[in-house]
């Protein structure tokens, strides 16, 4: 395997080997799996046995359509079939959720899970990466977001909860204050895809909300929570107008019958899958204190199955990375491709502890030596040359705000480098108030829900309706560093401006950096290659593994 690891890694671009690679590699057994975020205690050995005994049949015949999968499925979370589209994989959906509906730009913070950077800069759209800073714990501010999205005119806006690499989390009441907000462009996407393993509030998600709001989708996943990438499933929820549409593109049989069979047999194991996550939880907390343990090694706050954890001083992760799996059989995330991240972070996924003690063991003998032999960590500014973007990555946060501007220095500039407290949370500040009035009906591009969204239903009763922002008329000027003043009270603001064809591809949005640029592409080409329990014990969607 040893010969093979630098290869392996370089020829995947902007993600890690499959483990099927890996194993063909070695002498047939996988490494332990600290990289892909699955959940380790679900399906149960019983589970996986049943499955094993209709092997044939699972893989003989068709399955049946995706509106029969999908209407088992939102019988089992308690949500109306014409609100939900299923999904080969929620990469399948964010495919179609480009082309369908982001028409010429889509804002997101970075880090994050690379496809909403690479697939809308993969069809010529204009992506602004709005930085989270490491001073501030990777931790998104919804009010400075909300600024960056008028001051830069973007469209569409994407935020993800828990965040994909670091973990970080949004309360309910603050994802709904921005979706508001944000009521005025095309679309706002809440990927949901981790939001299963979090245990800071009882029921964080947004999708009773979505359903009630004509421009807002909640992705989530299946796959990811149920330990089962492979078979690729995953869901969305939105208005009726919206799923359908989305839903009205998807191939008859996108589906298989794995997927059927699966979704099929949850409604025996409801109790099961609850404890599983209650378990993941469980191991966050013990792992998280083990790695924070470790000199010199900085671990963030997560609600996600993983954790984000900066390396000591000196370590290049490739290194780290690369040494793990060639001395100790074990493959960890290095996120020196990670737009907005750098190769001095690991994406750790929780396991049971047998693992975790093999984890850390292999990891005090690679970072600080043994007896046998010294620390293999190079010293700064060195590396393998194979971790694609660090050096433009790591300007792009520390130097700019997004938009190529310079940004000043923080204020915690005084401390160390590689100090191993993690920092604090920054103090969230009120998302700027929206004008009250009404939105023009020419402004909407997204059909508007059945339901009236000025008095949505929530799971504790009437919702206070929202007044509708009209778009900022500080949306179309250049950036600058400071933020955006607020329009004048009264003040009608100037409609923005619509293209009738996208963004070349490769082109900076009003002097800021490209995704393509960030890769070191010409853009022109591809990027280098929680509830009350329901029927049958099984929890409602908007809080799935709150029950047990």
């Amino acid at each position: 395997m040893a010969d093979n690891v630098t290869s392996l890694f370089r020829s995947t671009a902007a993600h890690s080997p499959s483990m099927a690679a890996l194993t063909r590699e070695s002498d047939g057994a996988g490494p332990v799996d600290f990289c892909i975020p699955c959940n380790p205690y679900f399906p149960t050995p019983a589970m996986f046995e049943e499955m094993a005994a209709r092997l044939r049949d699972i893989i003989t015949y068709y399955p049946s359509s995706a509106d029969t999968i999908t209407a088992e499925l939102c019988g089992l979370l308690q949500l109306p079939p014409q609100c939900v589209a299923m999904g080969n994989g929620s990469t399948e959906l964010i495919t179609w959720i480009d082309h369908l509906l982001v028409r010429e730009s889509l804002a997101v913070p970075v880090p994050t899970f690379g496809r909403w950077t690479d697939q809308p800069m993969e069809t010529g759209k204009r992506v602004d990466m709005f930085p989270l800073q490491e001073s501030g714990g990777f931790a998104l501010d919804l009010a400075q977001y909300a600024e960056f999205i008028r001051a830069r005119g973007t469209r569409v806006a994407v935020i993800c909860n828990p965040n994909n690499p670091d973990g970080g989390f949004l309360h309910k009441h603050a994802v709904v204050q921005f979706m508001d907000a944000m009521a005025d462009l095309d679309l706002v996407v809440v990927d949901e895809s981790f939001l299963e393993f979090a245990d800071a509030e009882n029921e964080p998600s947004v999708v009773q909300e979505a359903m009630l709001r004509p421009n807002v989708i909640v992705l989530r996943s299946l796959g990811k929570n149920f330990g089962l990438h492979g078979i690729r499933f995953g869901y969305l929820v939105a208005n009726p107008a919206l799923a359908g549409r989305v839903r009205s593109m998807l191939p008859k049989w996108n589906l298989n019958s794995f997927a059927e069979h699966v979704v099929f047999m949850l409604k025996e194991h409801g109790a099961e899958y609850a404890q599983s996550l209650h378990q993941v939880r469980r191991d966050r907390m013990d792992m998280s204190g083990q790695l924070s343990a470790l000199p010199g090694l900085t671990v963030y706050p997560s609600q996600g199955n993983f954790l984000f954890v900066r390396l000591p001083v000196g370590a290049e992760g490739t290194v780290v990375r690369d040494r793990m799996l060639t001395e100790h059989r074990i493959l960890v995330r290095e996120c020196g491709n990670k737009i907005g991240s750098s190769s001095r972070f690991l994406r750790l996924v929780v396991r049971p502890q047998v693992d975790v003690r093999r984890l850390v063991t292999g990891l005090e003998q690679v970072l600080y030596g043994t007896a046998r032999r010294g620390a293999a960590v190079p010293g700064p500014a060195t590396g393998t040359g194979y971790s694609s973007g660090t050096a433009a990555v790591d300007r792009l946060v520390s130097q700019t705000n997004g938009a190529g501007v310079p940004m000043p220095p923080p204020a915690s500039a005084g401390v160390p480098a590689g100090a191993p407290a993690v920092p604090q949370q920054p103090v969230p500040q009120p998302l700027p108030q929206p004008l009250p009035q009404p939105l023009a009906p020419a402004a909407a591009t997204v059909p508007a829900a059945p339901v009236a969204p000025a008095a949505p239903m929530g799971p504790m009763g009437p919702v206070a309706p929202m007044p509708v922002p009209m778009p900022a008329a500080a949306a179309v000027v250049p950036p600058v560093a400071a933020p955006v003043a607020a329009p004048v009270p009264g003040v009608a603001p100037a409609p923005l401006p619509q293209p009738t064809w996208p963004t070349p591809p490769g082109v900076p949005a009003r002097g800021g950096l490209t995704a393509a640029q960030v890769r070191g592409t010409d853009g022109l080409s591809a990027a280098p290659a929680p509830g009350r329990p329901g029927p049958q014990g099984w929890p409602y969607a908007a809080g799935m593994g709150r029950a047990g």
